[in-house]
């Protein structure tokens, strides 16, 4: 059919029809697992309202023969928060049938009040995009109109920033008092939860007491708590069983963020994190997983200095000490350090490939290795992070076999864990990780055709999964009354196209997608509507 841009019909033209659109002829998965029925989809404004034979719907009709039509995926751990400032259609995401990005690892867009205001301020943000707002309900009001809906938890930073800053110490007792307080407050406006990422400092200061109180404000709400856990190495064990006591003593359900096991020489703890996450949940308690289906991980190069060297934020001043660079290079060297070396994990400069940041003092698709400037690549690790504090890394560290053997689950969701971009300028300007185009269309596609899971399964991971541990009503599901988010594809055409060095490369087998009931993708072409909401937890 035509590439005509279709949009809902006006109130008044409403008057004579009850539907505005129809899906014709595709086959429903409805998100829940049930095996998928031949029928037709009538949206009447922002909302399903019918599901079967509907030809006598006086309605425009996009055609939906030989595709599946299920609902729009939710990516449970996004980072397009400045992205979609930028550019708020989101191509990358919605060229894979996403349709909600999900915010708040670690750090989010607020609450940034007290010590925090100043140091958020003075972080350079990314293409010179807002970074920080005195409440998360005012980013989310803010940001909402974009081409995907918008979700957020709040930064487990951001309830201790306020009063530490970048200090390595506990709260005190009033400190952590009015973190809590402030945290209800958001919650109370519709915050998913918290998100910690406990790795990277200042998060990393954080006690399992801190994050205990957090939890028992989380559970008066039914929010939920998501951690980027401590260790995904050598205290991948311990660091799950850290989020399995915080869920135990509290109540609060709680999420690992992309779940895996880092570094050759601890894949084999896989097992056993499967095995206690398994008998946690036969206790009762709620504890789910994410995962991305790639190898490889992303980060800041600057993730791979110790945290004690960033307290106080002056991990640059650092470098000008000759004493004090020996001292970090020995650091990342010393395997009995207490910290997460992703250096180590990853096999030394041959695993660390460089991404980069829109800067000329790196070529992207280089290993640390290959850019090396001399014998020691740590020299050049430690120069390339003073000259590019926010410099990306992929870090080969994961293994497949294993990520797929967690996706088998029945408790693991698919997120990107990336930006939401464009394969134009200015984003071309650098590299990414193919994840960012790639995520849920190499599970959909690829992952299903090779049996990893049924497409029914596979769907549920991405919708009413993700939706149901959000507590987001109305999403992740077709059904009459639930919003018409929707992604209709081709089930034996989708495929990821992102590569490592060749990032910017949209997926395919979208045919269209539809966010609130307007098609931001239709016939294969993005549309350049924008009607993204902010979503909130439902309480």
């Amino acid at each position: 059919m035509s590439a005509r841009l279709i949009l809902p019909r006006t109130p008044k033209e409403r008057k004579t029809m009850s539907a505005d659109l129809v899906l014709r002829g595709g086959s429903v998965l409805d998100g829940t697992g049930t095996a998928a029925r031949r029928a037709d989809v009538a949206i009447a404004g922002d909302r399903i309202e019918a599901i079967g034979d509907v030809r006598d719907a006086d309605a425009p009709v996009l055609d939906a023969e030989g595709c599946v039509v299920a609902p729009g995926f939710i990516n449970v751990l996004s980072h397009a928060y400045e992205t979609l400032q930028l550019d708020p259609r989101g191509l990358s995401d919605i060229y894979q049938g996403i349709t909600t990005e999900i915010f708040g690892e670690g750090r989010s867009m607020g609450p940034v009040t007290g010590r925090m205001t100043d140091l958020a301020a003075a972080e350079p943000p990314l293409f010179g995009m807002r970074t920080s707002w005195p409440r998360l309900d005012d980013f989310l009001t803010d940001l909402s109109g974009t081409g995907l809906n918008i979700g957020s938890f709040v930064g487990a930073e951001n309830l201790r920033m306020p009063f530490a800053g970048n200090e390595d110490r506990p709260l005190t007792d009033d400190e952590l008092t009015a973190a809590c307080a402030l945290l209800d407050e958001e919650l109370t406006a519709g915050a998913l939860g918290v998100g910690s990422a406990l790795i990277y400092a200042p998060g990393s200061y954080a006690s399992t007491e801190e994050l205990i109180a957090y939890a028992r404000v989380l559970a008066k709400h039914d929010a939920l708590y998501i951690s980027h856990i401590r260790s995904e190495s050598a205290r991948l064990v311990e660091s799950v069983d850290e989020l399995i006591r915080i869920a135990r003593e509290t109540s609060a359900r709680a999420e690992i963020y992309h779940l895996k096991a880092s570094g050759q020489q601890n894949w084999p703890l896989m097992s056993t994190v499967l095995e206690r996450i398994h008998q946690a949940r036969a206790e009762g308690l709620g504890i789910t997983a994410d995962i991305y289906p790639y190898d490889a991980g992303s980060t800041f190069l600057s993730a791979f200095i110790p945290p004690r060297f960033h307290e106080g934020g002056e991990l640059a001043a650092r470098f000008g000490s000759p004493s004090i660079r020996e001292e970090i290079k020995a650091a990342i060297l010393d395997p009995r350090q207490d910290w997460e070396n992703l250096y180590l994990g990853s096999g030394g400069a041959e695993g660390i490939l460089l991404l980069g940041v829109g800067s000329a003092s790196v070529r992207p698709g280089q290993t640390l290795a290959e850019a090396s400037r001399g014998p020691d690549p740590l020299d050049t690790l430690l120069d390339l992070v003073a000259a590019e504090p926010k410099l990306m890394v992929a870090e080969f560290t994961a293994s497949e076999a294993d990520t797929r053997r967690a996706l088998k689950q029945p408790w693991v969701s698919v997120c990107t864990d990336s930006e939401a971009i464009a394969a134009e300028a200015p984003f071309t300007d650098t590299s990414t990780h193919p994840r960012t185009y790639g995520a849920f269309a190499r599970v959909l596609g690829p992952w299903v055709r090779e049996g990893v899971l049924p497409l029914e399964e596979a769907v549920r991971r991405m919708t009413s999964l993700p939706a149901s541990n959000l507590r987001l009503v109305d999403r992740g599901v077709l059904r009459p009354g639930a919003f018409a988010d929707v992604a209709v594809f081709d089930p034996a055409a989708v495929q990821d196209n992102a590569t490592y060095l060749d990032p910017h490369r949209y997926a395919d087998g979208m045919r269209h997608v539809l966010v609130n009931g307007q098609p931001a993708l239709q016939d294969g072409k993005p549309t350049g509507v924008l009607a993204g909401r902010a979503v909130r937890r439902a309480s």
